[in-house]
């Protein structure tokens, strides 16, 4: 039988990549979605096969060794040739995609990333979609991770020298109050600045843009409510306890309080983001433009349009964006 602890194999250096990024065996096998003595067999292997120790297991994190941070880059290097082979190889037959792991917003779950999936799966008959939601920053983090390989999410600044990306989406912030706090005529920002404020977790990437925001016009709003849901904000909004500033999509989403809320534009300096498909830079050559060019469709027909039959306040500020 041949000697396998001693090649150096693919998985191999996946795994002593993820164990060397997160230092701990444990979070590289939750994020391999291995065991634990998997992970570390691997690791025992690779040091035999390259007859060097590349980790100190004996501190909390563990640490590389200098043989360990020397093969980090070439290991590095290995991973984006072996993806980028295998986009090389499913541009000439799609049928040859064996995996895909994709991250998509949580605004996306129910209109978008269901039909997209049914989409794919018709052309890549034999791939398996490793489907991951979350927020915009913890997509990110793991697409830089390698956990990923490609990513739907909002952006945040100037893209890293790393990633590059498709545009998708566009839309305004809104504000949202409970039935009857808007008023009628001018004089909205005012009545609404009196009235309790609840605010998007600055934890996450939405809710610190929004801070960003309400810093440069001079607003201070008490922090008494801080949540990281969509669902929890309308609900509190629906029952009367304040109002709040969201996205379109996320307005969207919380569809059962919907009856129970008013939406206007924001009463003060408009502001907006974009959501754009994001990807490891010349790993998956056209590939990731391909997703994004099948997501277009479906959100023009599944959210753009929909979102401003309902908020025609919206009409050219929500819309789909061409790469």
């Amino acid at each position: 039988m041949p000697d396998i602890a001693g090649r150096i194999t693919l998985w191999g250096v996946e795994v002593f990549v993820a164990v060397a990024e997160e230092r701990s065996v444990s979070a590289a096998a939750r994020r391999l979605d291995a065991s634990p003595s998997a992970v570390s067999q691997q690791i025992t292997n690779l040091e035999t096969a390259i007859g060097a120790r590349l980790v100190d297991r004996s501190g909390r994190p563990m640490a590389l060794t200098g043989a360990g941070e020397l093969f980090l880059r070439r290991a590095q290097s290995i991973l984006n040739e072996a993806a980028q082979a295998r986009a090389e190889l499913a541009m000439q037959d799609l049928s040859r995609l064996t995996r895909l792991r994709l991250g998509m917003i949580e605004d996306f779950d129910a209109e978008v990333t269901p039909r997209l999936l049914g989409d794919m799966a018709e052309e890549l008959k034999g791939c398996h979609f490793l489907l991951e939601t979350g927020a915009s920053h913890d997509l990110l983090d793991k697409l830089e991770a390698r956990a990923l390989d490609v990513v739907a999410a909002a952006r945040s600044g100037p893209a890293p020298d790393w990633v590059e990306y498709w545009p998708l989406l566009t839309e305004p912030f809104i504000a949202a109050a409970p039935r009857g706090w808007g008023g009628g005529g001018t004089g909205l920002r005012k009545r609404l600045l009196k009235r309790p404020f609840i605010h998007y977790t600055a934890r996450h990437m939405m809710g610190r843009l929004i801070e960003t925001h309400l810093g440069r016009q001079n607003i201070t709003l008490p922090h008494r409510f801080e949540l990281d849901s969509y669902h929890a904000i309308m609900a509190m909004v629906a029952a009367g306890a304040g109002w709040t500033i969201i996205t379109p999509l996320g307005y969207m989403a919380a569809h059962r309080f919907r009856g129970e809320v008013d939406v206007f534009p924001l009463p003060f300096a408009p502001m907006e983001r974009t959501i754009a498909l994001h990807a490891r830079r010349d790993v998956l050559g056209d590939m990731p433009g391909r997703i994004a060019a099948r997501m277009r469709p479906l959100l023009e027909a599944r959210v753009v349009g929909p979102a401003v039959q309902e908020m025609p306040f919206l009409e050219g500020q929500m819309r789909v964006l061409e790469g």
